[in-house]
């Protein structure tokens, strides 16, 4: 198929259709159990509440819709995860659009980040990080509409900080966009004054805030127990003072590690590559907020604090770094010859997948290979020969106990840990390993 502006958005829709369909379909053939952080988001939505041990609702919520929907079929989490990944991709192709006012310099953005680590090998598993990309994409896309607008409407600062929320409420990191998109308005507000305040810009926060309290009350609750978990994760409590350096560096070079198939298919978009920064440039300052500036308070906060930066949560962070890279590039593009870029496109489309298939084929020790259905048969069935009663409840932690949870008809409602107390409770229990089932 020829590409051009009049076919753009059929080529856009094919993309992101196989995008779905080998995502969703090739996990479902090669895994034969559903991924650590899936299960984990399965065994929360099982007993929905505000809040959980390790992160904020929103990865248990759309989990435990799918499961009323589907039940435990497998496949239909590795479509959901795919579904999420497919949104964020058509609002960073439709704020493309508005960037560039050219529907291929938009697709071109997108075809860039399909090259990235984090929106290919790694969206089969469903969690907190997945599950903040569209609305990641979704604020951004709310926020330019407001940044570039004459007129703010009251429905764009709605949406905005409803689906900021919703991003908070996926993962605490997602206040790193945020922070970087509220430093951009005050900037422009009260620095430079080159906009007018206007009390409509209010409505984003209050929103926001509102559909936090709930959550906000549960954490206080909780004995903020999210927010210990996340810091822990940070290999804070075997501080050095070598840290605010190692932990920096590191980050850095694994984010290069993770952006070298960008640069080359950048490289064959983009042969000599000269780019042009004004940064008096409206779309430019723009694009540098919401790209650069979240990845240089990352950096700070390791450096400053000397914490570790797991990879994984840079997953939303890179979204619109194929629309900075063009508009920055845009000179040097040559859209009367895109065939070499098209091949690398290709390529790197079709080798990810099938590297993901073989890697979970030929290795037979992941997560992904234990037998969750199997142990579930088997369990159902020592529980029939003691006890009348269904199992509507399992002890235990979110892997082993999370899987009897999604494999058992019944659905047993997860409730944490293995505890005395807590067995004391139930009519009916049996304990092993290290997992118990109970009927209430």
């Amino acid at each position: 198929m020829t590409i051009n502006n009049k076919n753009i958005d059929n080529v856009f829709f094919i993309f992101v259709t196989a995008h779905l369909i080998f995502w969703t379909l090739i996990p479902s053939i090669t895994n034969h159990n559903l991924p650590l952080d899936t299960i984990e988001a399965l065994a929360w939505g099982s007993n929905l509440d505000w809040g959980f041990n390790k992160h904020p609702p929103m990865s248990a919520f759309f989990p435990e819709i799918f499961f009323q929907v589907f039940g435990s079929q497998d496949w239909a989490y590795y479509l959901m995860s795919q579904i999420f990944v497919i949104i964020s991709f058509y609002y960073v192709f439709k704020f493309s659009k508005d960037i560039f006012n050219s529907n291929l310099l938009s697709l071109i953005s997108v075809l860039l980040i399909e090259t990235i680590y984090f929106y290919n090998f790694t969206t089969p598993e469903f969690n907190v990080n997945v599950c903040q990309l569209p609305f990641w994409s979704l604020t951004v896309y709310y926020s330019w509409k407001i940044y570039n607008s004459k007129e703010i409407k009251f429905l764009d600062c709605f949406l905005l900080g409803l689906f900021a929320a919703f991003g908070f409420l996926s993962k605490y990191l997602f206040i790193y966009l945020l922070v970087s998109i509220y430093f951009l308005f005050i900037y422009l507000i009260f620095i430079k004054k080159k906009r007018k305040f206007d009390f409509k810009y209010l409505i984003s926060i209050e929103v926001f805030l509102v559909v936090l309290v709930p959550h906000l009350i549960w954490l206080n609750n909780n004995e903020f127990i999210t927010i210990t978990y996340g810091l822990a994760r940070t290999g804070m409590d075997n501080w050095t003072i070598f840290d605010h350096i190692k932990f920096p560096l590191i980050f850095l070079s694994k984010q290069i590690g993770i952006l070298i198939p960008f640069f080359l298919l950048s490289w064959l978009l983009i042969k000599k590559i000269k780019f042009n920064i004004n940064f008096r440039d409206k779309k430019l300052l723009f694009l540098l907020s919401i790209n650069v500036l979240p990845i240089i308070l990352m950096f700070l906060t390791s450096f400053i604090i000397g914490s570790k930066i797991r990879t994984m949560w840079m997953t939303p962070f890179y979204l619109f770094l194929g629309t900075l890279f063009v508009y920055l590039a845009k000179e040097q593009i040559n859209l009367k010859d895109l065939k070499g870029f098209l091949v690398g496109f290709i390529f790197f489309f079709f080798l990810s997948p099938i590297l993901y298939g073989f890697v979970s084929i030929s290795q037979e020790d992941k997560r992904t290979d234990y037998p969750g259905k199997e142990i579930a048969i088997k369990t159902q069935y020592a529980w029939n020969q003691q006890f009348k009663s269904s199992i509507n409840v399992v002890l235990g932690d979110e892997w082993k106990a999370g899987n009897l949870s999604y494999h058992l008809k019944s659905r047993p409602v997860w409730e944490g840990s293995v505890e005395r107390e807590k067995l004391d409770q139930l009519k009916d229990y049996m304990c092993m390993d290290s997992v118990c089932v109970g009927s209430r």
